[in-house]
């Protein structure tokens, strides 16, 4: 029994905005009855016309893929630390035309994304690119050998915009699909013994959390601090973005000079960040407000829509040795109270922990993969496994010190329970899993059947050496 789907399908998550920002605006024109790819290029006369850049390797429906978005693909896709083994030209070249296929029939179904929320994603993406390269906004347009960030945003407008469609027709085809126990059952029964699949260890993991307390003269310096620059910043023009590089203790911002873009539909960032934001008129600074990474102000740059351009400088006050010292007694004492048995994990979690996500639950951790309290071992985040590995059933941890990325130094204890070893697939016990593989099952199924009938209901042409593919798909209507 197989679990993946075709081999055109595999996910190559690396498959995004950046490996395509090479491919210039195109349109299909006929040239002795070739179709063939042009660019528009805009003269010194501010006049445009048209120049042969190279062929096209497919055409599928109103999109096409040229012979160098495939080589460059794989370039930028080695660039960036993608592994290609056991990826073909053919394989990736089958993936470009499924996607193209899927964006090709979600306009043709009227399915809509709106510019706003792409847009919004090409500021995230950029500002995450900056971020983790190091480079600035003038940096990034030369690496991508673009003449100016219009040019460079509107390229990736349009490949994010593709992609958000291709992903919206995806998610329709397979939306409103389901299985019945009984076809969990028949699929379960109809996987040979020897084929079943092994499910890791599993567990759950609980924690207590004490921070150290901030003193109040303490919070009250940051308050003051960034009071002086948003009357800097209103009263002398000193520059916002250079009190950020300048003060602002959120390190990861720091590149984009604190730059943020929020949207009134999708929430991100936390609750006190997003009511100062929105309360702001362009120009304006926030006053002072807490949230739980520290002190910030917000300057509002920018309104476009439902969409807000914001920076912001976060202050997190210094945390004194003596509070330091006071908060690993606490939880030594918690832990000395929980082993003696005097209190149980639970209630102590509920009684003393600092972390509000998980003290409601008793301590326990959410899994965000799956949003229940289930653990799979090998799947784990790489920090939280060295933090647990080598627990026994309900012993708790040794203290452990941990700082954020934001330097906020916390001390917390740690337990495993309910430990189930890794194991072949049990119908009983592993019901909802199984569950899960019938049902991606299904949905391969369902988008193999939509890809073949679509394949012969849309105009597809496919050029060159890639006739020769072995496609798992009909791409060549044989």
């Amino acid at each position: 029994m197989k679990f993946t789907i075709k081999t055109t399908t595999i996910l190559f998550t690396v498959l995004t905005c950046f490996v395509s920002l090479f491919s210039n605006a195109q349109e299909i024109i006929s040239d002795d009855s070739t179709k063939v790819a042009v660019t528009k290029v805009k003269d010194s006369a501010t006049s445009f016309q048209t120049r042969k850049i190279d062929g096209v390797a497919a055409v599928v429906g109103d999109y096409i893929i040229l012979d160098s978005d495939i080589d460059k693909t794989i370039l930028e896709l080695k660039a960036s630390g993608a592994s290609l083994q056991g990826v073909s030209r053919c394989q990736l070249f089958g993936k470009m035309l499924e996607d193209k296929l899927y964006a090709h029939h979600a306009v043709q179904d009227s399915i809509e994304v709106t510019d706003a929320e792409i847009r919004s994603s090409v500021d995230y993406q950029l500002q995450q690119m900056m971020a983790q390269s190091g480079k600035s906004m003038e940096e990034l347009i030369a690496f991508y050998n673009r003449k100016s960030e219009k040019e460079l945003r509107e390229e990736m407008f349009e490949i994010n915009k593709s992609e958000r469609l291709a992903g919206e027709m995806q998610k329709k085809i397979v939306d409103e699909l389901e299985v019945t126990p009984e076809e969990v059952r028949e699929f379960f029964n109809k996987i040979p013994e020897s084929e079943r699949p092994t499910f890791g260890t599993e567990l759950k993991v609980s924690q207590i959390v004490i921070e150290p307390e901030v003193s109040e003269e303490n919070r009250q310096r940051a308050i003051n601090q960034l009071k002086q620059f948003k009357a800097d910043v209103q009263e002398n023009g000193a520059s916002f973005r250079s009190k950020v590089v300048l003060y602002s203790d959120d390190k990861a911002s720091i590149a984009t000079g604190g730059l943020y873009t929020l949207n009134r539909n999708k929430p991100r960032m936390v609750k006190e960040f997003r009511e100062a934001a929105f309360s702001l008129q362009e120009g304006e600074i926030s006053d002072p407000f807490e949230t739980d990474f520290g002190f910030h102000i917000v300057y509002l740059e920018k309104i476009r829509g439902q969409e807000y351009d914001v920076r912001h400088i976060l202050l997190i006050p210094e945390v004194s040795q003596s509070a330091v010292k006071e908060a690993r007694e606490e939880v030594e004492k918690i832990r000395e109270r929980i082993v003696a048995g005097d209190i149980s994990f639970e209630d102590a979690a509920r009684e003393s922990s600092d972390e509000k996500e998980t003290r409601s639950e008793g301590g326990f951790l959410i899994n965000p993969a799956t949003q229940d309290y289930n653990f799979e071992l090998t799947k784990m985040d790489p920090e939280l496994y060295g933090q647990i590995q080598d627990l026994e059933e309900a012993e708790i941890s040794p203290i452990i010190t941990e700082t954020t990325r934001t330097g906020v130094m916390k001390f917390k204890i740690m337990r495993v329970t309910d430990r189930v070893n890794e194991h072949v697939a049990d119908y009983s016990k592993d019901y909802l899993k199984i569950k899960e593989l019938a049902l991606n099952e299904k949905r391969f199924k369902a988008i193999e059947k939509w890809q073949d009938e679509k394949i012969m209901d849309t105009y597809i042409k496919i050029n060159g050496e890639y006739k020769d593919c072995d496609f798992s798909g009909n791409w060549l209507k044989q």
